[in-house]
Parts: C-alpha cells; sequence; structure tokens
C-alpha cells in the first residue's frame, strides 16, 4: 500500500495491521525505542515509524540506516506524539536495499549548490519533493484548462529550419562529420539538406494550426543557445503557446489573466502542504502572494504611458527609461508596486519587437502586451499577430529576413487570413513564481546551462 492511499482511508485502516514500503526519511535511536521518519514519495507529508524493545525485530531495526529502502508491517494508529495524527507502530521489517553511513543526503540543511552536484538524489530532498510535485500539479493544470475549453494540443517540431525570435540563439542540429569540416559548410550534405536547429518556440507552426482549429496550444520544451548564467535563464526550458484565431490583443490578455489565476488557483487548492512547506523554507508570505495574485486587477497601461510615469518618479534610476526603448528590472519592479498587482504593458516600439507582430496605424508601434508581476517582473509576452501579407512581407525584409525561408508562413496571410493573437510563457519562470524558489535551476529536474550538462 502507498502511503497517498494510506492517508486517504485511515479511518479504514485504523488499528488495523498494514504493509508498506519505502525509504527511512531520517532514524531517531533511543535505548529502548526509535522513531523512523519514513516516505514511500507518494504524498508530501511523510509517516512516522515507532518501535519499541518489546518488538520482535528490534534490533534489526535499530541497525536500519537514513536513505535505506524497506518493507514495513505494522499497525495503523492515532499518534500520541506531536506534529502527525497517526503513525505505524512497526511490527516487522524486510531491508530491501541497504544505504551506507556516507550517504549524501543526511537529514540535516544542505545548500541548493551542494544539492544541484548530487541531481540524481535531491528529488529525495524535502525541498525538491515540493517543487516537483508543484510542477506536475501546475503541469495538469494548464492541460485542463486549455482542454476543458475546447483548445486542440499541438506537438510543434522540436527540430526546425525555422528561427522564429530571429535573434540567432538556436542549436544546430547536424550529422555532418564536425572534425572534418573545412572552409564553407555545404549543408546540402546534411541530414535535412539545410540547416537546422533545435526551436526556440513552437508560435509559427501553432498559427498554422489555429488557422484550422481556431484555438491550439503548444506545451513543451524550447532551447537557447543563450550564454546567460542569470537566475532565470536555462538553456532547455518548457514554454507554453496558445495561438487563437479571431481574436485581437485585448481578446488574448483577457485569457493569459484567466489562465494564470486558474493555474495558481488550482496550486492553492492541491498542494496547501507543499505551499506550507515553501512558505517556511522557500519565501515568506507565499500564500499570501499567491492568493492575492488570484484577486488582483491587472492593469493595462501602453508602453508610453509606462515611460512616463517612470521619468515622473521621484526615483534615481540605474537605466535611465527611455522612449521607444525597453524598460529594465527595475522598472518592472517599480510599475508593479506602482499599481499595487499585475500589469500588461501594451504598444510596444516596432523596433524592439518581433517581426510577426501586429503593426499599429501609427506606423511605430506593435499591439504587443508584456504581462508584468510582482517580484518576477515579466512573465508573459503576447501579441496580436500581423495578418497583413504585405505589411509582413514589408517588415521582414526591413529585418533583412529571407522571405523565401518564410513562404509557408506569409502564405496564411493569402489563404484566409483573419485576426489573430497568441502569447507565450515560460514554465520554469512561472514556477519561480509559485514555489519561492528563485533560481531557474531548481525548478528544473536537470538543469542544461552553459558548461553543464550532467546526468
Amino acid at each position: 500500500m502507498y502511503l497517498k492511499e494510506l492517508k486517504e482511508k485511515k479511518d479504514e485502516f485504523l488499528n488495523r495491521e498494514v504493509k508498506i514500503s519505502g525509504w527511512i526519511r531520517n532514524h531517531r535511536r533511543q535505548k529502548d525505542f526509535g522513531f523512523i521518519d519514513f516516505s514511500d514519495g507518494t504524498d508530501f507529508e511523510h509517516m512516522q515509524l515507532v518501535y519499541d524493545k518489546e518488538v520482535a525485530d528490534f534490533e534489526k531495526i535499530s541497525s536500519l540506516k537514513n536513505g535505506a529502502s524497506i518493507e514495513v508491517v505494522g499497525i495503523l494508529q492515532e499518534s500520541s506524539g506531536t506534529g502527525q495524527d497517526y503513525e505505524v507502530a512497526m511490527k516487522q521489517v524486510t531491508l530491501l536495499g541497504d544505504c551506507p553511513d556516507d550517504y549524501p543526503l543526511q537529514p540535516k540543511a544542505h545548500s541548493k549548490e551542494f544539492l544541484r552536484t548530487i541531481g540524481y538524489l535531491r528529488p529525495r530532498a524535502n525541498l525538491f519533493q515540493a517543487v516537483f510535485r508543484i510542477r506536475s500539479l501546475a503541469s495538469m493544470a494548464i492541460h485542463e484548462y486549455f482542454q476543458n475549453r475546447g483548445y486542440v494540443y499541438l506537438h510543434a517540431p522540436l527540430i526546425t529550419g525555422s528561427d522564429c525570435e530571429g535573434a540567432g540563439e538556436m542549436f544546430q542540429v547536424t550529422t555532418l562529420p564536425l572534425e572534418k569540416l573545412k572552409g564553407e559548410i555545404d549543408y546540402k550534405k546534411d541530414f535535412f539538406g539545410k540547416k537546422a536547429g533545435l526551436t526556440v518556440s513552437g508560435q509559427l507552426q501553432g498559427e498554422t494550426f489555429a488557422m484550422a482549429f481556431s484555438k491550439v496550444y503548444t506545451f513543451g520544451p524550447t532551447f537557447r543557445a543563450e550564454d546567460s548564467n542569470t537566475k532565470t535563464h536555462a538553456a532547455e526550458f518548457w514554454m507554453i503557446e496558445p495561438e487563437v484565431a479571431f481574436c485581437d490583443l485585448n481578446g488574448i490578455m483577457d485569457i493569459q489573466e484567466d489562465m494564470l489565476k486558474y493555474i495558481v488557483q488550482t496550486i492553492l487548492d492541491k498542494a496547501s502542504e507543499e505551499l506550507k512547506f515553501l512558505d517556511r523554507f522557500a519565501e515568506k508570505g507565499l500564500i499570501e502572494k499567491l492568493t492575492t495574485l488570484v484577486h488582483s486587477k491587472f492593469t493595462r497601461i501602453t508602453h508610453e504611458e509606462v515611460i512616463t510615469i517612470l521619468k515622473n518618479a521621484d526615483v534615481k534610476w540605474e537605466f535611465e527609461p527611455v522612449y521607444g526603448e525597453d524598460i529594465a528590472k527595475e522598472h518592472e519592479k517599480y510599475i508593479t508596486e506602482y499599481f499595487h498587482g499585475p500589469v500588461f504593458i501594451t504598444n510596444w516600439p516596432k523596433d524592439i519587437k518581433a517581426f510577426y507582430m501586429k503593426q499599429n496605424s501609427d506606423g511605430k508601434t506593435v499591439a504587443a502586451a508584456d504581462l508584468e508581476i510582482p517580484g518576477v517582473g515579466e512573465l508573459m509576452g503576447g501579441s496580436q499577430r500581423e495578418e497583413n501579407y504585405d505589411k509582413l512581407l514589408t517588415r521582414m525584409k526591413e529585418l533583412s529576413m529571407d522571405p523565401e525561408e518564410m513562404e509557408w508562413y506569409l502564405n496564411l496571410r493569402k489563404y484566409g487570413t483573419c485576426v489573430h493573437s497568441g502569447f507565450g510563457m515560460g514554465f520554469e519562470r512561472l514556477l519561480i513564481y509559485l514555489t519561492g524558489v528563485d533560481n531557474i535551476r531548481d525548478v528544473i529536474a536537470y538543469p542544461r546551462t552553459p558548461g553543464n550538462c550532467e546526468f
């Protein structure tokens, strides 16, 4: 029996014999009795196992070490101690897998940096039990949100010849013998007959499906060959990218707000024990922060209005706010504090945004919106997509893009075009917000960052 099942049916099994299997998280031995902190991973709460000298297996039980896997037969009973309602009085034990005294994950405080060096063991640590259970729940909440609203789930390709963002940060995929190559590379001899790389976004493919199904979303891994070592960047991460036909910028902002509140409320409802732990050990006030977001008003304000507010602020900026340019982290923080909650910044300068965004009538801005969240900064970026063939073609040429390479994307504007919009959200940045764990390396099972591809 698993602990999750035992917890759910505890009244049925109270004062009855049960058999459970799992791992010893901590063993506190006394002369005539002992306590074992026991977990099988199915529930965040552990089970306390108790034994005394009257048990036949006393010596055997007393010798069990932290980290060992065991099978236990005992009686489920109400606990006489504090910290748990129920415990198991051990009758007999079978050692399934022993553990040496130098087991790295001893019951003491370990730094997150140390735990990254034993990435194959850190899922057993309480912090990561909480983080990755929430990751699982948040993943399902995303699917539930879109599936319950009639979206089609698209598995966008991971290998592509299209650089969606145009930033040139793609990992190259090749079967050419790199150690033998000299001079100019002939990509016609490569596996795909052209230069290919790992996707930075499934958006462009998502748009093709939105023109057939109206509402689609992708949710899968993306890759950026960006030499960055910040707490919020990784070379491999997951993205959520919906694309919606017959939907303008205001409509897609409505969806972003509704989706985010749905995910956060799901975690509040289904991960209460994990959140209580993280509230104590990762971010004080985490539960209050999440609860506040669910009930927050999301402000909508233009980029130009934001710059005006920043310029009029009685603040000495490290980076001076400038009309027509991007905003810095300090600006994002100020704006969310100014409005006491999440803020959509809309109508961004055309020259700092991607080629596919809808050009506004002023000729200077695009119908784009970035969602800024208190304590996080930018969490999502979305836009109305340019549906006009001539405007999109002109913009691509302005950016020295090859229209022939993107003919299939341009043709969407020839064959039954319509107003459509979409957004992208980095899943791990959402998890940083949901868990209070401030480093992306600690919300990914095995993070891929510059110089690191372990496990």
